[in-house]
């Protein structure tokens, strides 16, 4: 019964990891980034500063999944016009794009710079803190232009099926990105102490440089030469950016409601300590790493489902969508057992706080159990995009997030004294609501595409 199983979606499983494996690389680049911060600051600048990577990182992820849910919204439509083979089609929708997101970067920047940076003085927060925090979310800021450039040109390449570019050009920007923060902060060749303001600094270098390549490859590359005789700089399509915005916006939200209501956890364990503020930090950074690898195999299955739906394909479609939680659930299985038979352990990677360790570790073997919830809730997303349904599981991660995670963990951490632990329970019960609800989403959505298909 299994082999004859495994033998059925063997094809789907080569053909979606072959495609899913570079975005997840590139994927992973943008936690890499703010691992890397936490690494270095860790090390080099003590607990203090890392709790102020912590309260930046909790702020800024909100700022920056904003951005890159906007971005996402080119990438099923260029798959499915790639479907049909509108080539002229895909040129003007990266045009458009590209105009969306240069206007969403610095519309992102300003939101950061004019209200973030001033109200982050009434969160609640030790003084200490945020007094390291202000610099280094300045530089954060402005790099989310840059980086919304080379999104554009990312999702588009990705979108047609070329994924490893971005890949290489991630991997690159990390090492770059690692080797200037190290410089920076700690001060070598001359170069004073920077302590946390240079993990920011190195961001926006590695940020700026990242577009630059990126949308070099894509125009000099003789594989868009025919989708980009349609592109124009200055060209806008009302009814074309409409469509983007109508996916990428929602997209967006879903993003934001996971990500604040993480954010919001982390500001209100920064009121309790900052010690447990720091843990937080340490095991949100595990945690993301893995949710990163799993929302690279969310973008592939959203690139798939779009090229199927383009070629109305709707048996590969949904088979390659249960391939891709096939392999979400295996892979969140590992780690979730590595979280908690390794929970004294992986702390060590950030900090040698023994009183940082001790809570983190705790809270790795509670990542343990939401590590599935959170996978497969990411593929459902995916999918559900690719079919360009959105509005539903907007809503579906608003009432998971906001309506159940977060006031349960308020109730249970601060209400009931359970702390750090409490607030992180919440969240657990959160995911696993929005996982549920997802699924039943997309198990609807795909019968109805295959039965409307055969009448």
């Amino acid at each position: 019964m299994l082999q004859n199983f495994y033998a059925k979606y063997k094809p789907y499983y080569t053909d979606n990891l072959r495609l899913a494996l570079p975005i997840v690389i590139s994927q992973l680049g943008h936690t890499v980034v703010h691992m890397a911060d936490s690494v270095i600051v860790g090390h080099f600048a003590g607990t203090i500063q890392l709790a102020a990577v912590s309260l930046v990182n909790s702020i800024f992820m909100l700022t920056l999944v904003l951005g890159l849910g906007i971005s996402y919204g080119l990438t099923p439509l260029i798959a499915q016009e790639n479907g049909r083979k509108d080539y002229k089609k895909c040129g003007e929708l990266l045009s458009n794009s590209l105009l969306i997101n240069v206007i969403t970067g610095i519309f992102l920047y300003c939101m950061v710079h004019f209200g973030t940076l001033v109200v982050i003085d009434h969160l609640g927060q030790s003084p200490e803190v945020v007094a390291y925090a202000k610099p280094y979310l300045a530089y954060l800021a402005f790099s989310i232009i840059p980086l919304m450039i080379f999104q554009t040109f990312k999702q588009f390449a990705e979108g047609l099926g070329f994924t490893k570019q971005a890949m290489y050009i991630s991997i690159w920007g990390n090492a770059i990105n690692i080797i200037l923060g190290i410089i920076f902060v700690k001060g070598m060749f001359g170069i004073a102490p920077m302590g946390v303001k240079g993990v920011g600094l190195s961001t926006l270098i590695d940020r700026l440089l990242m577009a630059v390549v990126m949308a070099i490859y894509v125009f000099r590359s003789s594989h868009f030469k025919a989708y980009l005789k349609s592109f124009k700089i200055a060209f806008f399509d009302k009814v074309t950016s409409i469509k983007i915005f109508k996916i990428g916006a929602p997209v967006a939200l879903q993003y934001s409601f996971e990500i604040s209501a993480f954010s919001g956890a982390a500001i209100l364990i920064g009121t309790i300590g900052a010690v447990e503020q720091a843990a937080h930090q340490v095991s949100i950074n595990l945690a993301a790493v893995t949710y990163m690898i799993a929302s690279g195999v969310a973008s592939a299955a959203t690139i798939k489902t779009g090229n199927n739906l383009g070629k109305n394909n709707f048996v590969d479609l949904r088979r390659s969508a249960l391939a891709s939680y096939h392999v979400i659930i295996a892979f969140m299985s590992v780690t979730a057992l590595m979280f908690v038979f390794a929970n004294q352990l992986l702390p060590y990677i950030y900090t040698e706080d023994r009183a940082v360790i001790d809570i983190a570790a705790q809270l790795l073997i509670i990542a343990g159990f939401f590590q599935l919830f959170d996978g497969t809730q990411v593929v459902g997303l995916g999918v559900l995009r690719g079919i360009g349904d959105v509005n539903i599981p907007t809503f579906i991660t608003f009432i998971a997030y906001w309506i159940i995670g977060v006031p349960l963990g308020y109730f249970l951490g601060i209400t009931l004294g359970f702390g750090v632990n409490g607030i992180w329970y919440g969240l657990t019960i959160g995911l696993l609501t929005a996982s549920v609800l997802l699924f039943f989403r997309f198990q609807t959505r795909t019968k109805l595409l295959i039965s409307a298909a055969n009448t």
